[in-house]
């Protein structure tokens, strides 16, 4: 649609006043979900644009999220990372929570890393594990590229077989190894929220496949395989899923400790990660050839 194309380009020449050069790609973007947001604190040379001041970007109202773009190197890598995104069930629209990976793709990331932090329904998951994304449940109800008739972002029908692109998994796992932090792998749930599971929904989920289950991520992937830029997705597993042995009472606050404890873990990863680049910069399915 023209209005989601002129809103992306004003964000874009917005964000180019502060950091010139932004539009002309060449970065890696990454989205940092709960807790997270000390990875942003480990970028060098860093520009950091709040998202109040960006024309079309939707603030966070959400602990844990500060709001801001940080531009600059991680790992030797050129970089712009989302310190924070927003969510369905805050009351923003679809085309707001997306809105934030599509600017990122419009400009030229070569890739996406999406962060979040999960419950854990895989019981063998324990809590301040990292999990690397096989593939995604969308359980919101709601898709991002419905109602959309315009060819201007992409394909109406995107295959998503690889919205996940299976080199930068890989990369991910191999970074894990080489730094020393144990990764696990699985299937994201995607939910509406902001209540957390029923027992029953957790069993439900775990019937179906799900390894692990939040309230965002999945939006802003289907926006990215429409892009056709390759997604890679880290989750902090901060709790375990309500029913299960050891879930107790889900907090957000506890879910947020839990991933500042993990920030750690994820920047020593994702650094590794940037700084072994070569190793899938151009393969296929894993950055754009």
């Amino acid at each position: 649609m023209a209005g989601l194309k002129d809103r992306i380009d004003r964000s874009i020449a917005s964000i180019e006043t502060r950091v010139p050069g932004f539009g002309d790609g060449g970065f890696i973007g990454i989205v940092l979900g709960s807790g997270v947001g000390g990875l942003a604190d480990a970028v060098q040379d860093a520009i950091a644009v709040p998202y109040s001041t960006i024309e079309g970007f939707a603030n966070t109202s959400v602990v844990g999220h500060r709001g801001r773009l940080v531009c600059g190197t991680l790992g030797g890598c050129k970089v712009a990372v989302m310190q924070g995104r927003v969510h369905l069930y805050e009351g923003h629209s679809m085309p707001d929570v997306v809105h934030g990976v599509r600017v990122l793709a419009s400009a030229g990331a070569r890739a996406v890393v999406l962060t979040n932090a999960a419950g854990g329904l895989d019981t063998s998951f324990d809590v301040g594990d990292l999990m690397v994304i096989d593939d995604h449940l969308n359980f919101t109800g709601q898709n991002p590229l419905a109602g959309m008739d315009s060819l201007e972002l992409g394909p109406r029908f995107p295959d998503v077989t690889h919205a996940w692109a299976p080199a930068l998994r890989d990369a991910l796992l191999a970074a894990g190894t080489e730094v020393g932090v144990p990764i696990r792998r699985g299937v994201y749930v995607g939910m509406l929220g902001p209540s957390y599971e029923t027992p029953a929904e957790v069993r439900m989920l775990q019937i179906v496949g799900g390894h692990a289950v939040g309230m965002s991520t999945v939006p802003e992937a289907l926006s990215l395989a429409q892009l056709g830029c390759p997604v890679a997705g880290v989750s902090v597993i901060s709790n375990a899923a309500a029913g299960t042995e050891g879930a107790g009472i889900l907090d957000h606050a506890h879910v947020a400790e839990v991933a500042v404890q993990a920030s750690s873990r994820m920047t020593a990863l994702l650094t590794c990660f940037l700084t072994n680049r070569e190793q899938w910069w151009n393969s296929p399915n894993g950055a754009l050839e």
